[in-house]
């Protein structure tokens, strides 16, 4: 007699939808050897290798623009996109999150000088808004790409010298192994914002492009406030991971 497969008899490879194996192969493209902006195939040529309709391709693409994966100029077609860097909420350097990602952390257009804290400064550190702050400027880079505009405000009292540090790497190595002053907490603040012009210069990204704004007051073991920060991240290239529990 015989005996006819039945769908519990096909293996999870012949299971797998049309849908998904075109979502798999797009996936394969992405991260087997295509570099950021290079350009990937057609709908139609897509729709006539898997068997699918054109709407069926633009499914499975919309889904990949949502993950941050592929982007789309009218036009001209889909595109690999820059990767995107999680940030999970631990307290850790700008450094420290780039070479856990295995990416190369960098500083540019740096500036560091000497001012007054003023009223904004000062009541984030408790100061007097006559008392100095030395105040860091850098556009932060990951592998050479502009990632976030950071302002970082220290006490000068605090760190004496502190301008004649190396502004390549993490502030807060600097803090650690030449001034014993370690954070041990911070609060922080994440808001939406769009890029300036300014801004979008800096971050080589587009005026009005989605960005984080994000401010943060770092604390040592004895609640002494030792750094304001502001910082301006690419929201195209940059998130948050938060785990929460019920």
């Amino acid at each position: 007699m015989t005996r006819t497969a039945s769908h519990a008899d096909e293996s999870p490879a012949l299971r797998v939808t049309k849908t998904e194996r075109l979502r798999q192969h797009m996936l394969g493209l992405i991260d087997g050897g295509l570099q950021p902006h290079d350009k990937l195939p057609t709908e139609r040529d897509l729709a006539e290798q898997f068997s699918v309709s054109r709407l069926t391709v633009r499914q499975v693409l919309d889904r990949l623009e949502s993950e941050g994966r592929v982007y789309r100029e009218q036009g001209a077609g889909t595109f690999v996109s820059e990767p995107r860097i999680a940030k999970s909420l631990e307290l850790t350097s700008f450094s420290e999150d780039m070479r856990s990602r295995g990416l190369r952390p960098g500083s540019r257009d740096v500036s560091v000088s000497l001012v007054p804290a003023g009223a904004e400064i000062a009541f984030a550190l408790s100061i007097s808004p006559r008392a100095d702050v030395i105040h860091i400027h850098r556009v932060r880079t990951a592998d050479d790409s502009p990632m976030c505009i950071e302002d970082s405000y220290v006490p000068a009292d605090l760190a004496p010298g502190l301008t004649e540090a190396d502004w390549g790497g993490s502030l807060y190595e600097v803090l650690e192994n030449r001034f014993h002053t370690r954070l041990n907490r911070a609060e922080q603040r994440i808001q939406a914002t769009v890029l300036s012009a300014a801004q979008a210069g800096q971050l080589e990204s587009v005026e009005f492009g989605p960005a984080f704004d994000v401010t943060r007051i770092g604390y040592d073991a004895r609640s002494r406030r030792i750094e304001f920060a502001r910082s301006i991240y690419r929201g195209d290239r940059y998130f948050y991971d938060l785990t929460v529990y019920r």
